[in-house]
């Protein structure tokens, strides 16, 4: 493993670009890798084995392009499959979970509230968490379908504004001044949350801490890059990249793989 090989970032989909987007803000410097395996997602209604295997199918790839850390964009993967993904690669893997910590600091009525798949709320790894807080009230919400209307370009359609309504407004009615979102696809739908609930209910994501952590473990392993120009970002696909284009017209490279 060199310093210069590149980072390796994978997805269900769309979603963890947010998670790229951070890391490359971070360290310009360096290179990456994206996998967007969206011709399985989401994968949140998916069972834990079936995400096991698609989550090490993604890791093989990503090794076979020499990357030197792997970063699980997906809340998903990471609650169901991140012990067994640590446990067979021998290279730093780094997950990513929803932000109770940090939403617990910042809320002052100690209600708050999570936005997540099916696959993270219903894992033991997220239900592990909500037990460390036990003084603070968890309002749980599955965002069904929203992760597939992102990944069929319907972020801005009637459809997700009324989903989005109906998954909010029980929640603003309990009384919860903080929202986590807990699926690296809800970043992009902040924009429409911000006009559904009151502005002063803090939205919260962990892209930025996921890409600090990152460039933490990169530098304990003595890792990170040498290269004093920009690095080159390529993002591959399963299925039609012209969605995941949209979403990353900075990228240096998005194309079609089979993986």
């Amino acid at each position: 493993m060199t310093k210069n090989n590149p980072i390796g970032i994978f997805d269900s989909g769309i979603g963890g670009t947010t998670i790229w987007r951070e890391i490359n803000l971070l360290m310009p410097n360096e290179n990456t890798m994206y996998i967007g395996d969206q011709l399985y997602a989401p994968y949140g209604v998916r069972p834990k084995q079936e995400i096991v295997e698609l989550s090490c199918k993604n890791i093989d790839y990503l090794l076979s392009l020499d990357c030197k850390i792997i970063v699980v964009a997906c809340n998903t993967a990471t609650t169901m499959a991140i012990t067994e993904m640590r446990a067979k690669y021998n290279v730093p893997i780094i997950g990513i979970e929803p932000a109770i910590k940090p939403a617990t600091i910042l809320s002052k009525t100690s209600k708050i509230g999570i936005l997540a798949t099916k696959g993270t709320i219903t894992s033991d790894f997220f239900a592990s968490k909500v037990k460390q807080y036990p003084e603070t009230q968890i309002i749980e919400q599955i965002g069904f379908e929203l992760v597939t209307l992102i990944e069929t370009g319907r972020l801005h359609s009637p459809e997700m504004i009324d989903l989005l309504r109906s998954y909010l407004n029980p929640m603003v009615e309990q009384g919860i001044d903080t929202l986590v979102l807990g699926c690296t696809h809800y970043p992009y739908l902040i924009p429409i949350i911000e006009t559904l609930i009151p502005s002063d209910i803090k939205i919260i994501d962990s892209g930025r801490a996921v890409a600090k952590q990152t460039r933490k473990v990169l530098e304990e392993l003595d890792l990170l890059t040498t290269r004093d120009d920009l690095g080159k970002s390529c993002f591959y696909s399963n299925t039609d990249v012209t969605i995941l284009k949209s979403f990353v017209p900075e990228a240096s490279v998005v194309e079609y793989r089979d993986f």
